[in-house]
């Protein structure tokens, strides 16, 4: 049986208004993730989806509930502490790609293992580039890169640390239909060979349909959670 990896218990997430309004974005959200397999989060903009994958990443904190990554409790932890759990588990692939802008390619893939302070990873930052077709574009800056290649460069750097989880927030959501296919194939062929969770934010339901699962907000609740394959590991 895999292990869960993600457990998220009854997530809530409100925020204040300077008129003292109160507006929840996030309703006791509920669910597991078993290691390996592949989540997709739909639902209208507004729907809590990107609020609930940062909860879930660590990278904001619930009003109240409780998250578990990798068995770690979130909630018991402090910024820097959870900080270090995601530069030793996770990878990150954004809508708007985040690379550095005064870095190269290669030298934004490096920058996970640098930050870890581990040595001799400049082949396997040059093989990863490889394995994503920019061999030839290692040297290049963001701004002389396209869109697409941005993208895999960002995938690049989110898979050289063998992240026990990747988290995706609309991967495809800046690129042309070209472009994000080939980024999807790429992610999904990448994901396999390293037995990555992948958990990923999209509003594209044919790329929702890609995953194993799929869970759909409405209103900051949890509204449907559904397999999406009769076989997800074909």
């Amino acid at each position: 049986m895999p292990d869960i990896v993600l457990q998220a218990n009854q997530l809530t997430k409100t925020y204040t208004s300077a008129d003292k309004k109160k507006l929840t974005v996030l309703d006791e959200v509920s669910f597991d993730v078993l290691q390996g397999t592949t989540l997709s989060i739909i639902g209208p903009s507004g729907s809590g989806k990107t609020t609930l994958l940062g909860l879930c990443a660590g990278l904001d904190v619930p009003t109240s509930g409780s998250i578990s990554l990798m068995g770690f409790q979130l909630n018991a932890m402090n910024e820097d502490d959870r900080a270090y759990l995601r530069n030793q588990y996770v990878g990150f692939v954004f809508q708007n790609f985040q690379l550095l802008s005064t870095l190269t390619a290669l030298e934004n893939v490096l920058v996970p293992l640098e930050l870890r302070g581990e040595k001799n990873i400049l082949t396997k930052a040059k093989d990863l580039l490889g394995r994503v077709g920019l061999s030839e574009r290692m040297n290049h800056y963001p701004s002389q890169l396209s869109g697409g290649e941005q993208q895999r460069v960002a995938m690049a750097r989110a898979f050289i640390s063998s992240p026990q989880i990747l988290f995706a927030d609309e991967p495809t959501g800046n690129l042309d239909e070209e472009n994000a296919n080939q980024v999807i194939n790429l992610l999904f062929e990448m994901n396999r060979q390293e037995k990555t969770t992948l958990i990923m934010v999209t509003h594209n339901l044919e790329l929702a349909g890609k995953t194993d699962r799929l869970l759909q907000m409405k209103g900051g609740r949890l509204i449907q959670d559904s397999t999406t394959r009769a076989n997800p590991h074909d």
